[in-house]
């Protein structure tokens, strides 16, 4: 099911971003121990610059060329964990705009023999058997979609919200464990919100997170003022996820960005 997944999100990707007209070729291969499965389509292409950080979560490539197709789609963060989560590697090409784009899945063969490693069970984290309830709060669709299907496989239940004053509603009826919210919403920022969730009874001891952009000392301070927990400048990865969620199933604290370094004058 997850790599049926892995594989329609490709699919639909590829087709989002090419015109009506175009070609997507779907091709396999046997190299040694592995199965490569390579998506290609004649589409727009990545610029070289965008492909360092496609894995990141929250990355835009330059969406100037595309304006019917805003977002950030399911997500290439999402396709590499899946993918990893078989014990597999997820490769992306491409020679810049105009020219298409590649993405190879590269799966170890059912006929290959497991290493020691891969033949030892994966253990899950001790925080997704806690089944934390979960608020991700974040006006760019895509991306609050991405986490939380991210979130509900680590093992939690997990609702979204798209503006301030419905992330203070949802945070009322639902009563998450820990609220993800973005600063820059609609309708009340996340200074607002967080600030009317701690001012609630229900909401003094709910894990209030700053995902946001801005990860400078004075945002820190800001969010820290506000009632915030924790702030994590994006994009943040699994493993930081992970890592906050298994800190929280402990009852330890969590860390969140080291302090940001002096900006030089300009």
């Amino acid at each position: 099911m997850r790599l049926a997944q892995v594989f329609s999100n490709l699919l639909n990707n590829a087709a989002k971003y090419m015109d009506r007209g175009g070609r997507i070729d779907v091709a396999t291969s046997r190299c040694g121990d592995e199965i490569c499965v390579t998506v290609s389509d004649a589409g727009r292409g990545i610029p070289a610059e965008a492909l360092a950080r496609v894995f990141d979560m929250f990355s835009r490539v330059d969406h100037s060329l595309e304006p019917s197709h805003g977002g950030l789609g399911i997500g290439l963060t999402l396709v590499k964990r899946l993918v990893e989560m078989h014990g597999g590697r997820v490769e992306v090409s491409s020679e810049g705009l105009g020219t298409g784009t590649q993405v190879s899945v590269h799966l170890r063969a059912a006929s290959a023999s497991p290493s020691a490693e891969a033949a030892t069970p994966r253990r899950c984290p001790r925080a997704a058997r806690r089944d934390f309830r979960i608020l991700v709060a974040d006006d760019n669709r895509d991306a609050a979609d991405s986490l939380a299907i991210m979130l509900r496989m680590m093992g939690n239940h997990v609702r979204t919200a798209h503006d301030g004053e419905q992330a203070v509603a949802e945070a009322a009826a639902f009563r998450p464990d820990v609220l993800l919210l973005d600063i820059g919403m609609p309708r009340m920022n996340g200074y607002d919100v967080a600030r009317e969730i701690r001012a609630q009874g229900w909401g003094a001891r709910m894990l209030l997170v700053a995902l946001t952009g801005w990860g400078q000392d004075e945002d820190k301070r800001r969010a820290s003022e506000a009632g915030f927990d924790r702030h994590f400048t994006k994009p943040v990865s699994p493993a930081d996820l992970e890592k906050l969620l298994e800190e929280l199933a402990d009852g330890t604290r969590a860390q969140s960005d080291p302090p940001a370094q002096p900006s030089r004058p300009s």
